[in-house]
């Protein structure tokens, strides 16, 4: 650790969404001047996330917390107990002006521990309604920033900081003509772009292949269908073009992208909000989540940003007309989400986290 520095732990993981917004603070947190420390689990999606960005990554013992039945819940704690250890140790050695925390479970004996040694933390709820494991994390927390204005009727006044989600400055530096180039796009015609999330969607991507003979005659259409889940069959269809995953040309797809369809995860919907693209989402049901995803989407939904497809009732039809009508009504989102004033969040949670580094 540096003498001149301040320094920070980040935190957070079990999924990418739980460390996509870390990664979208550190260029920030570097020029703010701070030495930078990350703490996740032993062999997480988190670590392999973090070893591009040449950040010292220590690894602990966790378990999942559940509300239900596992076996594991016997086990489980005693790996939490033991990542506690871990972590004040760790911490002990680090000496962190300040812990920021983008929750999942590997975070909890890392927050637990900073209050354990006084060290200040900050903790980021990205859904409208927290999960169990930031639940556990905010008893201690100095702060707890959030993404909607719905979350802050449920945390504590003194604490609660309406921020929104950090995203990558670079998702904004795409250029229309790249993107195009990449998918091999060579008329003008409008494009739409649909993501159907890390794992695929594979409604959302059934549908859209369905509906494509409709779609095509007026749109490019750029797929980000998951993991496996290309389509074969389509891979030479004029206008259309398939993508497994996409990591350094995405900023290029959505400069070139004139409306969107997504999954309503908290994170990917905080980037279409910060590049201002009309959306139309389509949130996981509660048959496949805890439902975290449809308040997302209706929060949305009310403020104007989106439209939203309840999974349940996608159909081609209803895909294309909602499609037409995003279109045609276009402008209308992009001037709602111009007056949000959630387009400034890396620079509104460095500013809490210098406060509390204090």
């Amino acid at each position: 650790m540096s003498e001149n520095k301040k320094t920070i732990v980040l935190t957070g993981g079990g999924s990418a969404g739980h460390v996509t917004p870390n990664i979208a603070l550190i260029p920030a947190l570097k020029k703010a001047g701070y030495e930078i420390f990350y703490i996740g689990s032993y062999n997480g999606i988190e670590k392999k996330l973090i070893e591009d960005y040449n950040i010292p990554y220590f690894g602990i013992a966790t378990g999942k917390l559940r509300r239900y039945f596992d076996p594991k819940n016997f086990s489980d704690p005693f790996r939490v107990l033991k990542g506690f250890t871990e972590a004040v140790k760790l911490l002990r050695k680090i000496h962190p002006d300040v812990v920021f925390s983008k929750g999942g479970f590997v975070s909890v004996p890392v927050v637990r521990a900073a209050g354990f040694l006084k060290i200040p933390y900050i903790v980021h709820e990205s859904d409208m309604t927290p999960g169990l494991a930031n639940k556990l994390s905010m008893t201690g927390a100095k702060k707890i920033c959030c993404n909607f204005p719905e979350t802050m009727r449920v945390l504590p006044a003194d604490k609660a900081v309406l921020t929104g989600t950090p995203i990558r400055e670079e998702l904004g530096m795409g250029s229309k003509e790249e993107g195009k180039k990449f998918c091999g796009f060579t008329d003008d015609k409008p494009v739409l772009m649909v993501i159907g999330g890390s794992l695929g969607a594979q409604s959302v991507n059934e549908t859209v292949r369905y509906a494509l003979p409709r779609l095509l005659p007026q749109f490019n259409v750029v797929h980000i269908c998951g993991k496996e889940k290309m389509d074969n069959l389509k891979l030479s269809v004029p206008g259309y073009k398939q993508f497994e995953y996409v990591k350094n040309e995405l900023k290029d797809i959505f400069a070139m992208a004139d409306i969107v369809v997504s999954r309503a995860g908290a994170n990917s919907i905080c980037e279409l909000l910060a590049l201002k693209k009309p959306n139309i989402l389509i949130p996981l049901s509660t048959k496949a989540s805890r439902g975290d995803q449809m308040l997302n989407a209706r929060s949305f939904e009310q403020q104007g940003f989106s439209l939203v497809i309840d999974n349940d009732d996608l159909d081609e039809d209803i895909l294309v007309e909602t499609i037409q009508d995003l279109f045609e009504n276009r402008e209308k989102y992009i001037e709602n989400m111009s007056k949000s004033n959630l387009h400034s969040a890396t620079n509104t949670i460095v500013q809490i986290i210098n406060e509390e580094a204090k």
